[in-house]
């Protein structure tokens, strides 16, 4: 019974306590679920494991019965609990559901009696809502017609107060309230009263005429006794009245006027529309002159269009520089007044606006004009506007950095960057820098260096040609430069690279004219010209200017999917430069060129050695046995014209030229030496010793010249001369330890021996050559001992 008990507790208690089961899971080693093993198993287990088969454990039944039956009590405890809980929330749960239905109930209940109750309201309702939706459409009406009165009264208002202060000659209190005005006009705007708005604008209209031509003629009175406008420097310097009280007081009535006129400034925007030249100049926006300064200005643009304009004999067209130079003068007699007498005017006015500026805007619109008249009709004769280009940039120099005007306003350049004028101007860079280029590489002084005498200058050994056509360039991008927007600074960028590329091109031809003599000045000169262009360009690929429109091309070709991603990628990381592709023309053919000069005095030298080759190396007499070593005779002509070579081409190749230039002949030279001379030879000790003697004695002093350490660009034969000088013992050493890596190619010592024979070359001064090439070096000496053996 009590086995069945404990095995019916265990099993409830196994399915609400985990933690109880668990642990007597760690009990039963073997049986981890008592209510699933056998129970007089699982009892016979748990006994043998509590007492074993020491009958003196016996003692233990006694406590082993308290733990099971306070175990059975817990157990007991569990359940009841458990089972006492479960209803009581089950009730509870179940309580909770009831009252909510009950509520639920309650609420359709009252929605339905509200809804049915709206429904009612709004049927009752529905008469009402239609008679006051007529009153509120009605009272709305009534509103905009009240709103209407009342600005027509404000309106009639502002109007009698400008009459009255008119009447009493209060003329800045009428500017004052004519501004008023102007606002209010400003504010109506948005408004679809079309009648309202034209009476509104009509009444400004009718008093900022009466105030401005009020104004405007005391305005000209004090100009005119002012003597304004200063058509000359002498007057503008003069222009002081000669009574002090005088002045004084025409100073002070001018700066009253300016300001009235300056009050209607927002009146004048409204009423008169500035005229504007065509789209397809592209100007930016730019806000109008101000009145006081139009009224200023009236006066020199009468002149203007009297002169420059019409039949007059002063409007010629082969002739800018006349209005050009004329409208300069204009800014320089007038820029005194301007900053001492109108700019203060405009501070104390609380007004941002720069007098000299303002004037030279006004004075830039008849330029534009004229220009715009103008140059339609040059568009078919070259000279005419090439002329006309060339007078604009001077002109717009000055007017920049003399006068202070703003790139950023309206200029000559908007004009110019018109899209016919553009091309023209495109197609007349194009041809005269074509006909520079002819002429400037047809002249006899084309190839002479302007600097030949002056050493320090004439590093580069520049030839005129090319010190003439990179003059040319920076010309041409000077002359772009202020172009108003980066695609037209581009389109000139590529003009540019056209003329490089076409210099390139006539450079290669003239070169190939002269390519048997490649020794020859011409020849020297064009590969001077090469160097110089390709290093300039390489200079302007930091420059400002130019990133800024390696920028701008990033942009373009980004929008229109023009070049790979890589390329993009390239342009964006500053890796290139938009004279890349140029520059690696032109280094190509400087490689090309300076390889055939290589190949030509290689091909000399290799020539004057056919004898040194032949020499008796194998039996010529040991140091020992000379009183003093001299160089061999049959060297003496290879030497002779190495020298005559390098001494001709230092003196015509410009220095980083002749530097490639000399490395390059010394691989050569150490490569045919080491080949043809070294490799094809037997060497006893006399012959070795007479060869180290040739090459670091006569051979490498002739580029010492030119380098502190010569010997490190005759590697093959430095070390090939150390190898055959060795003496016996230290060869046959060498040669054992050589030998020995050789034989474990296929062994395991070969990663332990093979730098061991690697380090004793390195301790000789043996880098450059290969243990198999130092074997063959050995097999070259005649001076072993036993060497019948």
């Amino acid at each position: 019974w009590l086995r069945e008990r404990r095995e019916v507790l265990m099993a409830a208690a196994a399915d609400n306590d985990k933690n109880v089961v668990s642990e007597k899971n760690q009990l039963v080693g073997k049986c981890s679920d008592p209510s699933r093993c056998d129970i007089p198993h699982y009892v016979a287990e748990y006994v043998e494991q509590e007492i074993g088969k020491d009958l003196k454990s016996l003692k233990k039944l006694g406590k082993l019965i308290e733990t099971l039956s306070e175990e059975n009590r817990q157990l007991e405890e569990q359940v009841l609990t458990v089972s006492s809980e479960v209803p009581k929330r089950i009730q509870n749960a179940l309580k909770n559901a009831e009252d909510s239905k009950r509520l639920l109930s309650h609420l359709i209940e009252e929605e339905v009696i509200l809804s049915k109750s709206i429904s009612s309201h709004l049927l009752t309702a529905e008469p009402w809502m239609k008679d006051l939706g007529t009153l509120i459409v009605q009272i709305e009406e009534a509103e905009r017609h009240l709103s209407y009165l009342k600005w027509i009264s404000q309106i009639e208002e502002l109007s009698d107060s400008i009459q009255q202060y008119l009447m009493t000659n209060n003329v800045p209190e009428a500017a004052s309230t004519l501004v008023c005005m102007a606002e209010l006009d400003i504010k109506l705007q948005e408004s679809s009263c079309s009648h309202l708005l034209r009476f509104m604008r009509s009444t400004v209209k009718f008093w900022h005429k009466i105030l401005k031509d009020k104004l405007m003629s005391d305005f000209e009175d004090i100009l005119s006794q002012l003597h304004w406008p200063f058509i000359g420097p002498l007057q503008s310097q003069a222009s002081v009245l000669s009574s002090p009280a005088s002045a004084s007081e025409l100073y002070s009535n001018l700066e009253v006027l300016f300001c009235q006129l300056l009050k209607l400034q927002t009146s004048d925007e409204l009423i008169t529309k500035p005229k504007q030249l065509p789209q397809k100049y592209a100007l930016p926006a730019s806000p109008p002159v101000i009145l006081p300064m139009q009224i200023m200005l009236s006066p020199l643009q009468k002149r203007f269009r009297y002169h420059f304009t019409g039949n007059r004999q002063t409007n010629v067209l082969s002739k800018p520089e006349w209005y050009l130079t004329q409208v300069l003068m204009w800014i320089g007699n007038h820029a005194k007044f301007l900053d001492e007498r109108i700019q203060p005017i405009l501070d104390k006015a609380g007004s941002s606006t720069n007098a000299r500026l303002e004037f030279t805007r006004g004075l830039m619109i008849l330029v534009l004009e004229k220009l715009a008249t103008d140059i339609p009709c040059l568009l078919y004769d070259d000279t005419l506007f090439c002329h006309l280009v060339d007078e604009i940039l001077l002109f717009e120099r000055e007017l920049l950095s003399v006068h202070g005007y703003l790139s950023s306003l309206p200029s000559c350049m908007h004009i110019l960057s018109e899209e016919t004028a553009f091309q023209k101007w495109l197609t007349v860079e194009r041809k005269f820098a074509l006909e520079k280029m002819d002429s400037m590489l047809s002249s006899e002084a084309a190839w002479l260096s302007q600097y030949k005498d002056i050493t320090d200058v004439d590093e580069m050994k520049v030839p005129d040609c090319a010190e003439t056509f990179m003059t040319l360039l920076v010309v041409i991008t000077d002359r772009y430069k202020g172009l108003p927007t980066a695609c037209r600074k581009l389109q000139f960028l590529e003009l540019q690279k056209d003329l490089v590329d076409d210099f390139r091109i006539r450079l290669t031809q003239v070169m190939k004219e002269e390519s048997r003599a490649p020794l020859g000045f011409r020849y020297c000169a064009i590969l001077n010209a090469v160097n110089y262009v390709a290093t300039v360009l390489a200079d302007w690929a930091d420059n400002v200017f130019f990133l800024e429109l390696q920028q701008a091309a990033l942009e373009t070709c980004a929008n229109s999917n023009t070049i790979s991603m890589l390329q993009l990628g390239q342009l964006a990381s500053m890796e290139t430069s938009v004279f890349d592709d140029m520059i690696n023309l032109l280094e190509r053919l400087k490689n090309d060129m300076l390889t055939r000069q290589v190949d030509h005095v290689f091909r000399e030298v290799k020539e004057t050695t056919k004898l040194y080759k032949k020499e008796r190396w194998f039996s010529l007499p040991s140091p020992s046995e000379q009183a003093m070593m001299s160089l061999s005779s049959t060297a003496c002509p290879m030497l002779l014209t190495l020298r005559d070579r390098m001494l001709q081409l230092e003196q015509q190749l410009c220095y980083s030229l002749f530097r490639i230039f000399w490395q390059m002949l010394a691989e050569k030279l150490d490569l045919f030496i080491y080949q043809e001379i070294i490799l094809a030879n037997h060497f006893n000790e006399g012959g070795a010793a007479q060869l180290q003697f040739d090459m670091v004695r006569n051979l490498f002093p002739l580029f010492s010249h030119y380098c502190k350490r010569p010997e490190n660009y005759f590697k093959h034969i430095k070390e090939a001369s150390i190898i055959l000088n060795l003496n016996v013992g230290s060869a046959l050493l060498l040669k054992d330890v050589l030998q020995s890596a050789s034989s474990s190619d296929n062994g395991p010592l070969l990663n332990n021996e093979q730098p061991s024979a690697t380090a004793a070359l390195n301790e000789l001064g043996v880098f450059r050559l290969a243990p198999q090439d130092v074997e063959i070096l050995f097999n070259l000496r005649t001076n072993w001992p036993n060497a019948g053996k």
